[in-house]
């Protein structure tokens, strides 16, 4: 059976104010009415039901995420104690899911990404896990093909032609994977015409994913091997956090898919966004005739080029302005050039170190 597993631990941080540590991106509404975690489980709806649905967050946020997702069962929801990147995460949802089904497949996605069209992602996904029952050993990701020489996003080099049925995507045999290239390098692939970003979206066998990770991870495996022996069990919280905190956290292109012998990959036959910034939001949202995203009661004169984001009602007057993020919420107001959003993430930093909490 078809498992789904939502990776929703994330900080969001250069969407600040906005998100919090205890509201971060994926349970606020961006795109659309939803919030980005209730539009991934919608995205699922007729593929994955609820009852094999299992969401992997920060331990803080469990109780929201149940709210906006009354549907899982409590124990579908699983707050680490502390954050240690995406493998261990996986690791340990494939071992719960192994030990529910031991011939599990499952779709690993993040909660925080803007797919539109939800038929076509789950056609991909039925023909990524046709793919996987053909060769259980197999991996299968998803490329997206680039529109940009995008810096922020990893990328993977495609090989040779996966035969398919006529009506399925391209997919291909994957070369090699890329981290985050300069820009040089970026232009590069794009106009090599056989790299695609890396949309962290896959579908495995749980005991792929587990063999994979203890012939390479065999620390990691033993930590959350020692996590799901104690679940159900009284002393599990404690077990759970000194066992998880004493992994070395790594991400799982790190651990598995830069090593895996038999990857393929599915160009996307999907519109996809990861949503990273408020400068996204360009992309996603209407532009009014200058060019500005406008969220907000607002009144502009010679303003071009500006995300503004602002609770319902308060006036946001800008004159003169260009290319700025204005985003403005209770306690907190941001003005930054939209060019230089990576500063937002040291600038969160730089408020906790201060003790000017950031938490709502």
């Amino acid at each position: 059976m078809l498992h789904a597993v939502i990776m929703a631990g994330g900080a969001g941080t250069r969407f600040w104010p906005a998100s919090r540590a205890d509201r971060p991106k994926q349970l606020l509404s961006l795109v659309g009415s939803a919030s980005m975690i209730r539009a991934t489980v919608d995205r699922l709806e007729g593929l994955v039901p609820a009852e094999r649905t299992l969401v992997v967050t920060n331990h803080r946020l469990v109780d929201a995420i149940a709210h906006e997702l009354p549907e899982l069962a409590p124990g579908a929801i699983i707050g680490e104690p502390c954050k240690r990147d995406t493998a261990p995460c996986i690791g340990l949802a494939a071992m719960l899911l192994n030990k529910e089904d031991p011939d599990a497949t499952m779709v690993v996605m993040p909660a925080d990404h803007v797919i539109p069209d939800a038929d076509k992602f789950r056609q991909a996904v039925q023909q990524a896990a046709t793919l996987v029952d053909q060769h259980p050993r197999r991996i299968v990701t998803f490329g997206i093909r680039p529109t940009y020489a995008a810096e922020i996003f990893g990328y993977i080099q495609r090989d040779q032609p996966v035969p398919q049925p006529d009506a399925a995507a391209p997919t291909y045999r994957v070369a090699q994977f890329r981290e985050k290239p300069p820009a040089e390098i970026a232009r590069h692939y794009l106009q090599s015409g056989n790299f695609y970003w890396n949309s962290g979206i896959f579908v495995w066998k749980a005991a792929t994913i587990l063999d994979q990770l203890a012939g390479r991870q065999p620390e990691m495996t033993a930590h959350l091997q020692k996590i799901t022996a104690a679940r159900g069990q009284a002393d599990f919280a404690p077990v759970f956090s000194e066992e998880f905190a004493a992994i070395q956290g790594t991400s799982i292109d790190y651990a598995v898919m830069e090593h895996a012998a038999d990857v393929v990959v599915i160009e996307a036959p999907f519109a996809w966004d990861d949503v990273g910034s408020w400068q996204s939001l360009s992309r996603l949202l209407p532009l009014d005739p200058q060019g500005n995203v406008i969220d907000a009661k607002h009144l502009g004169q010679e303003t071009t080029g500006c995300v503004i984001r602002a609770q319902p009602d308060h006036l946001v007057v800008t004159l003169g302005i260009s290319d700025l993020i204005i985003v403005q919420t209770p306690d907190a107001t941001l003005v930054a050039n939209k060019n230089d959003e990576e500063s937002i993430r040291r600038l969160v930093q730089e408020i906790e170190d201060r003790g000017w909490t950031e938490h709502l």
